[in-house]
């Protein structure tokens, strides 16, 4: 797939193998509804699972935010329409990125400038590695508007921080300073705001080094382990390892190890 998606509140550069998503509605918290950043992310994510060019995808927002997840000045006409209309409405929209968070082929880091709110935190928590600046910080904040996470929130924060922590997160909407999202492995790493972006790109950079086509099938891997039994998880494992020894890929590895040199890899 050649050329960059078209995008509205967003910008992508794609920087070797690495593409760098940022959110630019800095006017509005980053927020997902009420703008077109929802639309921007699954475009995104599509055209990268697409490209044999592209082996990480970075997301990160301008601003003060990372995202604020709904927007809640627009939240009150959500009550004049019926509940099933509703019910749809999150299915059409917003719950696009659950999805394509989850069945996207390569590795997603997010990069966590600022706050992380409601829907915005479960963004954060849907990627496969997440660091953050000293100025991140994240909240539940559903209950507080007497809503529910309602795009995966509940499903993914347990699985990062378990379910003790996360009813207790969820159920008290309180702050989490980036420091405590350190602690309880929300964040990987925490740095100060003007090396986030270049930090984000050294750890792309050293997974884009990687031969593509295993990097796509680890993650694959990783993805089906988290509801697969062992037997039926081993018996996907030694199918894709029978695939990955038969291409160039692993031909190249093989030989770059013994003549002690980086791999020139092609993705085939």
């Amino acid at each position: 797939m050649s050329g960059l998606p078209s995008l509205t509140d967003t910008s992508l550069v794609l920087d070797g193998r690495v593409a760098v998503l940022t959110f630019r509605r800095h006017d509005v918290r980053n927020a997902l509804t009420s703008t077109e950043i929802v639309t921007d992310i699954v475009a995104t994510l599509n055209w990268a699972n697409n490209n044999s060019a592209v082996s990480v995808v970075i997301l990160t927002g301008e601003g003060t935010a990372f995202s604020a997840g709904g927007n809640i000045k627009t939240m009150s006409e959500h009550t004049k329409a019926p509940a099933f209309e509703l019910q749809g409405d999150y299915k059409r929209d917003i719950q696009r990125i659950p999805r394509a968070l989850q069945s996207t082929g390569v590795p997603v880091i997010a990069a966590v400038n600022g706050a992380a709110i409601g829907a915005g935190f479960d963004l954060a928590n849907m990627c496969d590695i997440r660091i953050g600046s000293t100025d991140a910080r994240f909240c539940e904040t559903f209950v507080n508007l007497g809503i529910v996470p309602a795009i995966g929130g509940a499903w993914f924060l347990q699985r990062l921080v378990g379910y003790q922590r996360a009813a207790e997160i969820t159920l008290t909407g309180r702050m989490i300073s980036a420091a405590e999202a350190l602690q309880l492995g929300i964040l990987m790493e925490v740095t100060q705001p003007d090396a986030l972006l270049s930090r984000a790109h050294e750890i792309a950079a050293a997974i884009a080094a990687k031969p593509p086509l295993a990097v796509r099938y680890a993650k694959q891997l990783l993805k089906l382990a988290q509801s697969q039994p062992l037997a039926e998880h081993l018996e996907v494992c030694s199918a894709i390892q029978a695939l990955c020894h038969k291409t160039e890929d692993h031909a190249e590895a093989l030989q770059a190890f013994l003549e002690k040199r980086p791999g020139d890899y092609k993705g085939r």
